[in-house]
């Protein structure tokens, strides 16, 4: 039998309880569930198994790659850069990285970057996976090529690029990689288990990701220039070679984060909390508004439904409301969010002064979250509404 362990305020018990069962009948394999309010930890759990034969229990630091949760984290690194003056949001991308404006992309904002609408969201070139993991050629690519779309009128969701344009401006403007800057400026100073990738000592805590038998998806019967094909199939995502040590020593700020719900929770809880965490101070309350400027609101041109993305993350209300329903609803609410493949999630509602965080290793269904998402998600805000 299987046993979630932690800290768990009786108040949420139900969430405890959830992950419980959700072991026991297998719809997980092995997570962790963080949540924080008003900078107190009142659920901090974690359960079942960091290995596909179960032999492997999942310990309070066990460390699971997060896909494009990761996102959440390198948003964060590029507004810490815009409050501490060395990049402005507004400004063209070429002013810090003058070969981006090849083919057109001259008028491309870091802002557009931030809430995937610079067009860019794909290579024109055919990308094998070794050749992703090869980040300063993929990146340079990516500088050459011109925008699928107008830039600026509406999202198209930058899947595996995000990494690449904003890993590229903070090596820019900072002189660090963006795997230096995230453990020297925000996960070394708050004591937070997060890596881009991870290094060799610690590839003992990783629990390798699982993905079930899902229906298959067959993109021969889409449009081969359809921006979901060119954006998620060049090149295809390989489940297992996350596992692989290639992997583990990439760069790849959308999409190889490691970490443990309650790490990427304390990191985030800066968005929460008016900018400072455990004495730290990572963002004036100044860019942490600039969040919430709606930069699109509409039919996402690459995942094909309504998102409302602001500057950095996607926020409350508009189609946000469709397409991530247990997402608390209303364009008035201060909340910003975003999750990865599989299902791990990422809330952090400022009016509640709440950050709710999920990470595992069996991978669900779904392009925005998974049953399991939702069923922790939606268990938290009704204990947190009943209070």
């Amino acid at each position: 039998m299987s046993t979630v362990n932690g800290y768990c305020d009786p108040k949420f018990e139900k969430v405890k309880t959830l992950l419980e069962d959700s072991i026991e009948s297998d719809k997980e394999l092995g997570a962790s569930i963080s949540l924080n309010i008003d900078g107190k930890t009142v659920i901090d759990i974690y359960g079942g198994y960091a290995d596909f034969d179960k032999s492997k229990p999942w310990e309070k630091d066990t460390i699971v790659n997060i896909f494009s949760s990761t996102k959440t984290i390198t948003a964060l690194a590029v507004l810490m850069l815009r409050d501490r003056g060395l990049l402005d949001v507004d400004e063209n991308v070429a002013k810090y990285w003058p070969e981006f404006a090849a083919n057109g992309k001259e008028n491309i904002k870091v802002r557009h970057f931030l809430s995937h609408t610079s067009g860019v969201s794909g290579w024109d070139d055919p990308l094998s996976l070794a050749d992703l993991l090869d980040t300063p050629t993929a990146t340079a690519k990516l500088a050459k090529q011109a925008p699928w779309w107008e830039p600026g009128i509406a999202s198209g969701y930058h899947a595996i690029t995000m990494g690449n344009l904003l890993g590229e401006l903070v090596l820019r403007v900072s002189g660090k990689s963006l795997t230096q800057f995230v453990a020297e400026e925000i996960a070394g100073p708050l004591g937070a288990d997060f890596q881009i990738g991870a290094k060799e000592d610690t590839w003992d805590r990783v629990a390798p990701l699982f993905m079930p038998p899902q229906p298959e998806f067959d993109m021969s019967q889409l449009p081969k220039d359809s921006l979901f094909v060119k954006t998620f199939s060049n090149p295809q995502m390989d489940v297992p070679k996350t596992a692989s040590p290639e992997w583990k020593r990439a760069e790849l700020g959308a999409l190889n984060g490691h970490t443990t719900a309650r790490a990427i929770g304390t990191i985030l809880s800066a968005i929460t909390l008016g900018g400072t965490v455990n004495g730290h101070e990572l963002l004036s309350k100044k860019t942490i508004d600039r969040i919430f400027e709606q930069q699109s609101d509409g039919l996402d041109l690459v995942i094909g439904q309504p998102i409302r993305f602001g500057i950095g993350y996607a926020i409350a209300g508009g189609g946000s409301e469709t397409s991530v329903p247990f997402a608390p609803k209303g364009k008035d609410r201060k909340v910003c969010f975003w999750g990865g493949w599989g299902g791990s999630w990422e809330i952090m509602d400022l009016d509640k002064r709440v950050t709710l965080t999920y990470v595992m290793n069996k991978m669900g269904e779904g392009v925005l979250g998974s049953a399991q998402t939702a069923l922790y998600m939606n268990a938290v805000y009704e204990l947190l509404d009943s209070a």
